[in-house]
């Protein structure tokens, strides 16, 4: 049934206000009460694990295969491996240290004030993301540790899944005696409630995407609201003349083939002239017997003619499926150069022996994320140690990388004085 502009704004405004009261009730619990939140969150998403699976199915059974690849369809695929794996990033979470109260830095003036500079919760997070489900379960977490309350919309094709998660979600944290206004979600996919999100100014304090091309845009275009951008994950692995060859096969295949529909997977291969004669055409063996396909410049189709032709826009493209941009370079500057124009600042890697070139490569980077030697897959929140993530953010404000607890945080001051005034 179709949501009025009217209905949307008035639900936003509700949920944001008992939001708003929770975060605040949030950010004075101790830290364990919040952990043990997280703890029952975990335990009930466990305990609704066939309601969950269920839900799934109906998303996949509705799923259109004709509006999107089997990439884009494995990112709404559940399992009972992936929903144990939800209840452990929460738990995971919890063993973090409190982000809140921190003190990050402290000074004693002349005069005698004692200035500190403390961590604080941002307020009210909106989160409006698409087709991965355990996006929720992530963004409820990292929420409830930080202090912060979080109101969600999910997308269309993952209604049901998001929907069953957050109940139990919401299970675990009535459980626990914690306020169930710290996790929202939107009643329904339907697009009203992004634009009462998007002008709810005042009610929400940052706005973050998660989703395709198009939601960002619309998002960054239309806000009227702090946003935390997640834009393209256009990464680049670029292949070094003195790359080792094993390696550089091993963790290509796995930076474009391991999970392709992420944004952290490997869109382009640049490889240095000087080992493309040799190098190239195993490269593209390896990926083509994964069922990789290929768009390539004249100097790769040089190499191996096979490779269908790069078309304009081909390297500006965030395929999210089994096909891989390659092109040809000669050294590090024009690797970086090429990044510099066809890349979106997400991740990039190098692989390669010499450490000068690994340095010169990463220090000529702009992106949020350079990585050496490893698969760009590893631009993940829980890959860096933060239990999840809220986002990739690649805008230049904030937050780069992945967005964990403390990026979810940010500060105030305490001035202690002794009767000081000012002259």
């Amino acid at each position: 049934m179709h949501v009025t502009a009217d209905a949307a704004t008035a639900w936003l405004r509700d949920a944001a206000t008992s939001a708003r009261a929770a975060s605040a009730s949030l950010a004075r619990l101790p830290g364990a009460v919040r952990d043990g939140a997280l703890h029952a969150a975990a335990a009930a998403l466990r305990d609704a694990a066939g309601a969950i699976l269920a839900a799934n199915a109906a998303d996949l059974a509705a799923f259109n295969a004709g509006q999107g690849s089997a990439a884009f369809r494995d990112r709404l695929v559940l399992t009972p491996a992936r929903v144990a794996a939800m209840a452990q990033g929460l738990e995971e979470i919890a063993a973090l240290p409190d982000p809140l109260g921190r003190t990050l830095a402290e000074w004693t003036r002349p005069n005698g004030l004692l200035i500190r500079r403390v961590a604080t919760p941002i307020g009210v997070i909106g989160m409006i993301y698409e087709s991965r489900p355990n996006v929720g379960a992530d963004a409820a977490g990292l929420c409830l540790k930080s202090g912060n309350a979080v109101i969600l919309r999910g997308g269309s094709d993952s209604r049901h899944s998001a929907a069953a998660i957050h109940a139990a979600i919401a299970a675990g944290l009535g459980a626990a005696g914690v306020p169930q206004a710290a996790v929202q979600i939107a009643p329904s996919a339907d697009r009203a409630y992004v634009a009462a999100m998007l002008g709810a100014a005042g009610l929400i304090d940052l706005l973050i995407p998660r989703g395709g091309k198009a939601l960002v845009r619309r998002v960054q275009a239309e806000a009227r609201v702090p946003v935390l951008a997640h834009a393209e994950g256009i990464c680049h692995t670029y292949v070094h003349d003195a790359a080792d060859p094993d390696m550089a096969r091993r963790v290509l295949h796995n930076a474009k083939l391991r999970r392709p529909g992420i944004c952290g997977a490997t869109e382009t291969l640049l490889i240095d002239a000087a080992v493309a004669p040799a190098l190239l055409p195993v490269l593209i063996a390896d990926l083509a017997a994964g069922g990789c396909t290929f768009r390539a410049d004249a100097s790769a189709r040089a190499i191996c003619p096979q490779l269908p032709a790069a078309r304009e826009g081909d390297f500006d493209t965030e395929w999210l499926d089994t096909v891989l941009s390659v092109a040809v370079v000669d050294g590090v500057d024009a690797a970086l150069d090429h990044i510099r124009r066809h890349g979106s600042e997400h991740t990039e890697a190098i692989i390669t022996e010499d450490a000068a070139a690994a340095e010169r490569f990463l220090s000529g980077l702009s992106s949020a994320v350079g990585m050496w030697n490893a698969s760009t897959q590893f631009c993940d929140g829980g890959e860096f140690g933060f239990g999840a993530e809220i986002g990739i953010a690649t805008g230049r404000v904030h937050a780069r990388g992945p967005v964990g607890l403390e990026q979810l945080t940010l500060y105030r001051y305490l001035v202690l004085g002794h009767g000081q005034v000012r002259p």
